[in-house]
């Protein structure tokens, strides 16, 4: 037994690295599969931080402190942990509040290499990566004929009844709903590195915005909650613009079309990322872009910024992981937060070299 509430023989049944980590940061118990993982007892664990043995290329101080502060779970996806001398292992982790142990938290590891044993993702990343080469190889070729189809069901509609221009209707709506995702596939696709510059996070933001406010949000409200003082980050500025577009559609989407979204932008110089080449980067400009929605499905949370994964009917998958991909790019780092009623969406950038902020 756990001495927590967590029945002890589910405890130990648990395939998966896990946890119980106090106030403090430190471990109180490890299942089997955490010992194995981290190759120690539960006994010899017990009381030592958990980012004494645990690296991870996360801020992980601030996410174990927003999941207690919230007491909600809180996801963190693909990021590397290293334990001992044992080369880097790339994991999902899951934690969240044990709400009959104050204090406590549940922190499991979902390393790549368990799930591929356990036949749940094996090979997913490459079969994603293989169908994203596939689709985006495919893509123009596809378009092509699209643009002839539309074009022709248009031409039939100037010569028919108002019951049969519907059917036209119908087709050109859907060629365009297809040329929409083939062109998120392209995106996605695309490996041009970012043109980076100084950018103000707070145009980029507006920008997004406003284009926002005159499409697909245009039935919502969307609050500003800036920080005017946040000095620049390096960037790609059409790049950056697509991420605020892409999490604000998401959340715009979420709540189908009602209720608000809140843009916050905050100084946070305590966030530093474990980097595996070198010392811990800062990335002390942070946007969040909360929503009052419904929340992520439980089933997903993990999931959510990879590709083809999607909570809603019809949904492409390709919007978040588009946003991971980017921001993986620029150095930052993206998570999420959800429970029903709020969903928050946080990017953490890095500032722009000195000589090169604007004046």
């Amino acid at each position: 037994m756990t001495g927590y509430p967590v029945p002890g023989a589910i405890w130990a049944a648990l395939p998966l690295p896990s946890l119980l980590v106090d106030d403090a940061g430190a471990i109180r118990e490890a299942n089997p599969a955490a010992e194995t993982f981290l190759n120690a007892s539960a006994r010899s664990l017990r009381g030592q931080p958990v980012l004494d043995r645990l690296s991870i290329d996360a801020p992980m101080e601030e996410a174990l402190a927003r999941a207690r502060a919230n007491q909600s779970p809180l996801n963190v996806s693909d990021v590397d942990v290293t334990s001992g001398d044992r080369p880097p292992v790339q994991c999902n982790i899951h934690l969240a509040p044990m709400h009959d142990s104050p204090g406590i938290l549940l922190m499991i590891l979902s390393p790549r290499e368990i799930a591929d044993r356990l036949g749940r993702s094996l090979g997913a990343k490459s079969a994603a990566k293989s169908a994203i080469g596939m689709a985006e190889m495919l893509a123009h070729e596809i378009k092509n004929p699209l643009a002839g189809i539309s074009g022709a069901a248009q031409l039939l509609s100037m010569s028919l009844t108002p019951d049969d221009q519907e059917l036209t209707d119908l087709i050109v709506e859907e060629t365009r709903r297809i040329v929409k995702l083939l062109e998120q596939v392209e995106q996605f696709g695309n490996l041009r590195p970012p043109d980076r510059r100084a950018v103000n996070i707070h145009d980029a933001l507006d920008r997004a915005r406003r284009s926002a406010l005159v499409g697909f949000a245009a039935s919502m409200t969307i609050v500003e909650d800036y920080d005017p003082s946040l000095p620049p980050t390096w960037a790609d500025p059409d790049q950056l613009m697509q991420v605020f577009l892409n999490l604000i559609r998401n959340a715009a989407e979420a709540a189908k079309g009602r209720g608000t979204i809140r843009l916050r932008t905050f100084y946070d110089l305590s966030l530093r990322v474990r980097r595996k080449d070198g010392p811990p980067a800062a990335l002390p400009l942070n946007v969040e872009v909360i929503d009052d929605g419904p929340g992520l499905p439980p089933d997903i949370a993990a999931q959510v910024f990879e590709p083809f994964v999607s909570g809603r009917e019809n949904g492409t998958g390709l919007g978040l992981a588009l946003v991971s991909k980017i921001v993986g790019d620029h150095d930052g780092w993206i998570s999420v937060d959800s429970v029903p009623g709020r969903t928050v969406f946080r990017l953490s950038l890095p500032l722009a070299p000195k000589d090169k902020r604007k004046e």
